[in-house]
């Protein structure tokens, strides 16, 4: 555990929530039992820790709207998909303008999902690969280009998802920044030698140390910084595949090489991607967003 005085706590909320008052941020002191910032002095996100009402106003002053972006391909559009939107209408982003783009092989069997006021869904066709380690990997390309040909014209801000997971709790505007990183909730309690980075020299996703260990499922922040991550990695993908190298966890293993050469502004704790399987925490104190139960021998098989 990694605790910080008042003057750094200050220092790190006074960049990341510029024009809130100070009254407002008295909130943020009530978490100890956490790691709240960084050494480069961007917040990690944790219940007790914002005012979600002044987040929301400020937000909409501003007009923030948010693009989510989710991959729905083969079994996976059956199995999850469905549950996956339905829960996020009830906690995603919850009066902000949010427009979703459902990546699927099969945009046919696409459900009708009820949309709350100021919500879109757009379905992109794509391709199937044969093996699901290049449909990972491949997403980052899907990405990049959607954002160039139509988010960055109608969204402030993008959210990248993997489909099997399940929204429980507010997932809202306090998450908006401009570059945003998931803590890993198998890793964020663990000493960095446990961190699973890839550690093969041949590959653009070598690293040797890192910050902290990031969640692939749940990336974020404005378009710009999410296009740019998004094209970063797959460059690096495209280049170890010409080398006839992969990376050990695929697009996570490069999207951890990103974020240490262009740190996160803002870093979500585990309470926005959850696995119950991993038991009880008492710094745990709500879940967002759950992982739904996996059942790869079956969705992974061509």
């Amino acid at each position: 555990m990694v605790l910080i005085n008042s003057h750094e706590y200050h220092k790190c909320w006074g960049t990341a929530n510029a024009g809130l008052s100070e009254t407002s941020m008295w909130p943020f002191m009530s978490r100890t039992d956490v790691q709240t910032c960084t050494t480069w002095k961007a917040p990690i996100l944790w219940e007790g820790m914002f005012d979600p009402e002044v987040y929301d106003q400020n937000h909409k002053k501003e007009g923030s709207s948010v693009a989510l972006t989710v991959f729905a391909v083969g079994r996976y559009l059956d199995e999850y998909l469905e549950t996956f939107l339905n829960s996020s209408e009830h906690h995603f982003m919850v009066g902000l303008p949010v427009s979703y783009y459902v990546f699927t092989d099969m945009p046919e069997k696409v459900l009708h999902i009820h949309l709350g006021p100021q919500r879109t869904l757009k379905m992109i066709k794509v391709q199937r690969h044969s093996r699901w380690q290049d449909i990972s990997m491949m997403r980052m390309k899907a990405i990049s280009d959607v954002i160039e040909s139509d988010i960055r014209h109608h969204s402030t801000h993008v959210f990248c998802f993997d489909v099997d997971q399940v929204f429980t709790g507010r997932f809202g505007s306090e998450a908006l920044g401009d570059s945003v990183a998931l803590l890993h909730a198998y890793y964020y309690h663990l000493p960095k030698i446990f961190y699973t980075y890839d550690r093969n020299p041949k590959s653009k996703a070598y690293m040797e140390n890192g910050d902290f260990y990031y969640h692939a499922a749940v990336f974020g922040g404005s378009w710009k910084s999410v296009k740019s991550l998004a094209e970063g990695c797959y460059q690096n993908i495209m280049e170890d595949k010409q080398n006839n190298v992969e990376a050990l966890w695929h697009d996570e293993s490069h999207l951890n090489k990103y974020l240490w050469l262009h740190k996160p502004s803002r870093v979500l704790s585990p309470e926005y991607c959850w696995d119950t399987h991993i038991g009880y925490r008492s710094d745990i104190q709500v879940t967002r967003l759950l992982w739904a139960p996996k059942q790869y021998d079956k969705l992974r098989t061509p």
